[in-house]
């Protein structure tokens, strides 16, 4: 390797990219091309970037394995970047075996960080945990080390284990000092800031406030009965009985536990449970099928008593009831609170990390654009949606997870 791509990758790993290009902007050969596809990742150049490192994979020779794994390592990390999702797993997973096979454990460590990160996004906990096992960070290099201890983190928070992240957290904030690359201690801020902005809001005895992350394991971890608006899940002392395939059934639920210790008009749990104004005496009818089946879901933590009026909720064991909900409640919350990171999704993407057809997510994206909430860019397959982030609001950490993690 000459001296100006070893100079142009010395840049780039010291976050360069300007420096990088410099030297090899006019150069057509291989390893140039992955070169100048990295520097224009970093310089947020993404479709480009993925041009050249497809042209430098296609470019080396097919004695040049190692090389042409690393371009398929980048351009994977491009399409994570991308918000796409649903491509190139099995290359990537490919590209790292051979990576590891070839002794270049620290570019095959990095390949797993990515599938680390793949799996956070869409929800697989377990399987990222799993994952992340088989990694040792103390062999690797400290850009490496801060991927680590940022997907420690994810797991953590999206565990809620608030203590577990902010010491992993803190622990990447000193690799990423050590390392001297801006670009990675911003990635560490943004991840702290998430730590200390509004994750959900606290419902009880008619007031509201907002809620912390560290608040809410502490709630979750309280004797309160809590019906939990942001996973769709009643949860009482360690049991947890999930309604986020009934959705009757929680708006039932989140009525009762916004009106404790008072009892709920059966008007008013009509309109909320079927989205109904006015009621006759069949969606009464109606209705008391369902709170049958409430009291059936919840027989082990509450029941559901009749009053004059309506129903009320009676926990069995908890002394407070209280409702959790996301800080900004709006139809099609979910696919907002995915697009709020900032990024560019494509339509397969969120559909992949929410668990519902594309159908379903493509006709949410067309009500939002009406509305001018979201926005799209490109065409066909390189269809991208995204929106503004909502300044001071965590929305994708208590998201339910609809597969089963």
């Amino acid at each position: 390797m000459d001296s100006l791509i070893t100079a142009a990758g010395r840049a780039l790993a010291a976050g360069d990219p300007l420096g990088a290009l410099n030297r090899i902007a006019l150069r057509d050969d291989a390893p140039a091309l992955a070169l100048r596809g990295i520097a224009m990742a970093q310089l947020g150049e993404l479709v480009r970037a993925r041009e050249l490192l497809r042209s430098a994979t296609r470019a080396f020779g097919p004695k040049e394995i190692v090389a042409r794994a690393r371009c398929i390592v980048a351009e994977a990390e491009i399409a994570l970047a991308s918000r796409d999702l649903s491509q190139a797993a099995k290359a990537l997973d490919a590209a790292r075996a051979t990576l590891e096979a070839h002794g270049d454990r620290v570019n095959a460590a990095y390949a797993r960080y990515l599938q680390i990160r793949r799996l956070l996004l869409i929800g697989r906990l377990d399987e990222a945990e799993r994952t992340l096992a088989k990694l040792d960070p103390t062999l690797l290099p400290p850009a490496c080390r801060i991927a680590h201890q940022l997907v420690i983190a994810g797991i953590a928070m999206r565990r809620l284990h608030t203590k577990e992240a902010r010491a992993a957290l803190a622990r990447a904030e000193r690799a990423a000092q050590q390392a001297g690359i801006p670009a990675l201690t911003a990635e560490v801020e943004n991840a702290l800031l998430v730590l200390n902005t509004p994750a959900a809001r606290l419902l009880a005895n008619g007031e509201e406030r907002l809620l912390l992350l560290d608040e809410v394991e502490a709630l979750l971890e309280s004797k309160a009965f809590v019906v939990d608006a942001c996973r769709h899940v009643v949860r009482d002392k360690g049991k947890a009985i999930s309604l986020a395939r009934r959705p009757v059934l929680f708006a039932l639920a989140r009525a009762l536990g916004e009106a404790w210790p008072r009892d709920v008009p059966r008007d008013t749990l009509v309109a909320r449970a079927f989205g109904l104004k006015l009621a006759d005496e069949s969606h009464r009818a109606r209705l008391r099928v369902e709170i049958g089946r409430l009291r059936a879901a919840l027989r082990t933590v509450a029941d559901v008593s009749a009053t004059k009026r309506g129903f009320a909720l009676a926990p069995r064991r908890a002394n407070e009831v209280v409702v959790m909900a996301r800080p900004i409640e709006e139809k099609h919350a979910g696919v907002l609170a995915l697009l709020a990171d900032g990024e560019s999704w494509s339509s397969s993407a969120l559909a992949l990390a929410l668990g519902a057809s594309q159908r379903t997510v493509q006709r949410a994206l067309d009500s939002l654009a009406e509305t001018g909430k979201v926005q799209s860019f490109g065409r066909a397959r390189t269809l991208r949606w995204l929106t503004p982030p909502v300044p001071g609001f965590t929305t994708t950490l208590l998201l339910p997870p609809p597969y089963a993690d």
